[in-house]
């Protein structure tokens, strides 16, 4: 029994130090993990701390570089206001305003002057220096076309000039040479005469005639007694085109109440090209357009297509004071009128 125990202790006592060299294998495995994941830790630290320094190096550098790019990139807003890059940007109202217009200082008084301007009732005219060029009817006129009543009847210069191109026209069509202007520019005495033997109703300064744009025409059939112009038959050829000479019908039918005159086919004034077309085409008389031009200005002009033309035009009114800024196209042709009755109305041809 004794041999026995013994033998059995040897056994216990060789498990028990088999298990304690095991038991010493793992601490030491343990502790060399936990070595190494200190080491990794440091190393990965280390790492990232290089990175970074590398990383803020660059930075400035890119920064330094942009302003020498030459891409364009359209429609583009950076976040950040200090940002590198080329940026272009759609142009505002503004923008465009000041890159198509420039500004003219007008005076006031340059109203009164024009082809549009307004003489009525309401709206005297003011007889200013150098608004016509006063020319006597007799000795420009076209007289293979038609005939003028007298020695002394005066219109402004280009009325007359395109007037000719309308009867020239007339009778290229077939037609007799047989109208005759008996009407045109009067002065203040003339119509304040006319006022007072109660041939007229205006006073002198209120009647359209003064503008010397406006004139009247008479048929002289040569085998019948004189009549008034009346736009029938072969005569209806000139109310049809008379506005591509630039020429409307004053005080056309169903404007009486607008006009404060009596409706007449046979009163003509000029007002130019495109105004008379657009005029006609929409039916309205000088009044009736003049009011609309003034709700378009440089930013929203009319637009008037005459042929292979376009113009645009819009109103400016006049400032307080003694002159009004005007803008104007700075590469287009332009013309300025006054109106007569508070602004100035810019005609440019766009193309």
């Amino acid at each position: 029994m004794s041999d026995g125990n013994t033998r059995r202790n040897q056994k216990r006592k060789k498990a028990s130090t088999r298990y304690k060299v095991r038991y010493d294998r793992i601490a030491a495995a343990v502790l060399a993990i936990a070595a190494v994941s200190v080491v990794g830790s440091s190393l990965i630290s280390g790492l990232s701390g290089k990175q970074a320094s590398e990383t803020s190096e660059v930075v400035p550098t890119s920064t330094t570089e942009a302003p020498s790019q030459s891409t364009v990139v359209d429609n583009l807003a950076p976040k950040d206001e200090n940002a590198a890059g080329i940026i272009q940007t759609q142009p505002t109202e503004k923008d465009t305003e000041v890159s198509k217009y420039s500004s003219e200082v007008h005076s006031n008084d340059e109203i009164h002057k024009g082809d549009l301007i307004l003489i009525n009732s309401r709206h005297a005219y003011t007889f200013p220096e150098g608004d016509v060029e006063l020319t006597t009817l007799f000795d420009h006129i076209d007289t293979a076309s038609y005939s003028v009543c007298d020695l002394v009847t005066k219109l402004d210069g280009k009325v007359i000039e395109q007037l000719n191109g309308l009867m020239k026209g007339f009778i290229e069509q077939g037609n007799e040479n047989d109208i005759t202007v008996i009407g045109g520019y009067r002065t203040l005495e003339e119509q304040n005469d006319k006022y007072n033997s109660g041939q007229s109703k205006f006073q002198g300064g209120c009647n359209d005639y003064h503008s010397a744009r406006t004139f009247d025409i008479g048929i002289f059939p040569k085998d019948s007694s004189s009549g008034y112009y009346s736009s029938v038959g072969n005569y209806a050829w000139i109310d049809e085109n008379a506005a591509d000479f630039g020429f409307i019908v004053r005080f056309p039918e169903g404007k009486d109440e607008i006009t404060n005159e009596l409706a007449r086919t046979f009163t003509f004034r000029y007002v130019g090209v495109p105004h008379s077309v657009y005029m006609k085409q929409n039916d309205l008389c000088l009044e009736e357009y003049l009011e609309l031009l003034k709700s378009h200005n440089s930013s929203n002009p009319l637009e008037i297509s005459v042929g292979k033309e376009l113009y645009s035009i819009y109103y400016v009114p006049i400032s307080d004071g003694q002159s009004t800024e005007v803008p104007v196209p700075s590469d287009k042709t332009y013309s300025i009128s006054g109106d007569n009755a508070g602004g100035f109305i810019i005609t440019a041809l766009m193309n």
